[in-house]
């Protein structure tokens, strides 16, 4: 197995990989910062499109255009001439309460949900999670949620997987139509590993792997939540994780410098890590279209 740096971006809080397999590039954002940078994983380089900050998510939606998770509003950005389009509010509005983790759906909608920190014993959590339908209207799916990370739909079957990291638990629901979700399980508590989770994605055999974001490593777990494989990496705070690459066989991985509530100061923290000889292959991820 090989762990190496891709180019020299040093992320704030580097979350949200996406492969786009299309123009065999790597995007990610520094949410901090408000950024959202396209990488050329062969040659580091490396192009900025700057939005309001903070941002939660965003996924690729058409050839030229970003949906995108802000503080708390959802919209369109364009690419070419950098313009930003908005959707429509969550609702909820608190100094601690953002938006944050999102993934496309297979029908080609988008789902994000919100972080609210810094609450007191007891509180409930603000926001939740939020569906964009390809109509670009918005709904809210779920609350009860702490600290969404990670969102993603199983690659075979109608099931969408979720963690809550305040809760260092990744829940299973049942998805139908338009979304809707029922039958919420606990997948996976990580909580015996000594860390919350935090990004998802899934390989192809069904595989789903999170980042662990307290102890720097990444881990897979099979259909049952068993743990079968743990990497660990040179880095602190592992934020998120995807599958790239030529056949989807390389591992990318966004790390945190300062996220604000975690830092870390080594050559890789806040770098982008690629991870290549795992033995296995990502499961391809969909696109949004929406307005389209």
């Amino acid at each position: 197995m090989q762990i190496t740096r891709v180019g020299q971006c040093r992320a704030a809080l580097g979350e949200c990989p996406v492969w786009d397999a299309e123009n065999d590039r790597l995007w990610m954002a520094d949410c901090r910062k408000g950024w959202i940078h396209s990488v050329d994983v062969q040659t580091g380089a490396m192009e900025t499109y700057e939005l309001p900050a903070p941002i939660g998510s965003f996924a690729l939606n058409a050839a030229d255009e970003l949906v995108v998770a802000l503080k708390s509003e959802f919209g369109l950005y364009r690419l070419a001439d950098r313009r930003l389009r908005i959707l429509g509010h969550i609702g909820d509005s608190h100094p601690n309460l953002r938006l944050n983790d999102g993934v496309p759906l297979p029908d080609g909608s988008f789902v994000a949900g919100t972080m609210h920190i810094f609450r007191q014993p007891g509180e409930e959590p603000l926001g939740g999670l939020f569906h964009v339908s390809r109509q670009g209207q918005l709904t809210r799916l779920a609350r009860e949620f702490g600290v969404v990370n990670g969102p993603v739909v199983h690659p075979l079957l109608p099931l969408f997987f979720v963690a809550d990291s305040s809760q260092r638990k990744i829940y299973r629901y049942n998805i139908g139509h338009n979304a809707a979700l029922s039958d919420r399980r606990v997948f996976v508590d990580t909580d015996g590993l000594g860390t919350a989770p935090d990004g998802c994605c899934f390989d192809s055999s069904g595989g789903l792997w999170t980042a662990l974001v307290h102890i720097g490593a990444i881990a897979r777990f099979d259909a049952a939540g068993v743990l079968t494989d743990r990497i660990d990496l040179p880095v602190k705070h592992p934020a998120s994780l995807c599958f790239g690459g030529p056949d989807l066989a390389d591992i990318f991985v966004t790390t945190i410098s300062d996220s604000g509530r975690l830092k870390a100061d080594g050559m890789l923290d806040g770098a982008l890590i690629r991870v290549q000889g795992s033995g296995y292959r990502g499961a391809p991820r969909p696109r949004c279209s929406i307005g389209i």
